[in-house]
């Protein structure tokens, strides 16, 4: 391999990245994203004949490896698809001292029955998969706590900011999530100061610290926004047509008005 292509693959910084894990979570939730933020990482970089020398080209200078964290070594169960195999635990790192530079946070389903549902201009009765921060397992919301000091950038994916909530995290700061769950989120978040934005495809904080996306495929345009971030919008573009992928702005969210939101 030419001298130019080694120095392409070279990394001036690696980040680690950490997708929380748990059952029935939504694959799609953390999958669309990490296929665009986790296709370049160190041990690839670092192979001479690795197939990211055809890419180099819209390779940024940074890696970014991925670990899947859950309450327990144990396959986890997702919504859908076959069982996950989590490479760590909440409570291993948190007893590690181990600092993680992004979390990404999905949401999931779970099988719990509300009241008459908190959805404008419905009364109805729910009874089917819901995220709720009461639901998961407590060693994720102490790792989210124990996590944020340090951590340089939070991604939420659907309800994924309804469990950032529940760790109190998101006090003072602004955030979507899944459309059609929009008002059961804001309702349950009542006594929190978050301000939920209803129109939006993803929310940055103006620190750039917290990032959360709408529902599901949301997650997608938010990750690439957030590569463009810390690459720019050259990286981000090319990698984004490498996946043949269209991505929508912040603002671009066509959900809030099917769900009577604006």
């Amino acid at each position: 391999m030419s001298s130019s292509v080694e120095s392409s693959l070279i990394v001036d910084k690696t980040y680690h990245l950490a997708v929380c894990l748990f059952p029935r979570v939504t694959t799609l939730d953390y999958q669309g994203p990490i296929e665009l933020l986790g296709c370049f990482p160190s041990d690839l970089r670092a192979e001479p004949n690795s197939h990211l020398q055809f890419f180099k080209d819209y390779l940024p200078p940074f890696a970014i490896d991925v670990e899947y964290i859950s309450h327990s070594e144990d396959p986890i169960t997702p919504a859908t698809g076959p069982n996950v195999l989590p490479t760590g635990t909440y409570e291993g790192v948190m007893k590690s001292g181990k600092q993680f530079d992004i979390i990404m946070i999905p949401g999931g389903r779970f099988p719990t029955r509300l009241g008459p549902a908190l959805i404008r201009n419905r009364v109805c009765y729910l009874t089917g998969p819901l995220t709720n921060p009461n639901q998961v397992h407590p060693s994720l919301l102490q790792f989210l706590k124990q996590q944020a000091p340090g951590v340089k950038h939070i991604l939420t994916i659907c309800t994924g900011s309804w469990i950032l909530a529940g760790a109190g995290l998101l006090n003072g700061k602004k955030a979507t999530t899944n459309k059609l769950m929009y008002n059961v989120v804001k309702e349950s978040t009542k006594d929190q100061n978050i301000t939920w934005i209803p129109k939006a495809r993803y929310v940055v904080n103006d620190d750039k610290k917290i990032w959360t996306s709408s529902g599901v495929t949301a997650g997608m345009d938010l990750a690439h926004a957030f590569l463009e971030y810390l690459a720019g919008p050259d990286t981000a573009n090319s990698l984004g047509n490498l996946l043949e992928m269209n991505y929508k702005d912040e603002g671009d969210d066509d959900f809030a008005a099917l769900h009577g939101l604006v």
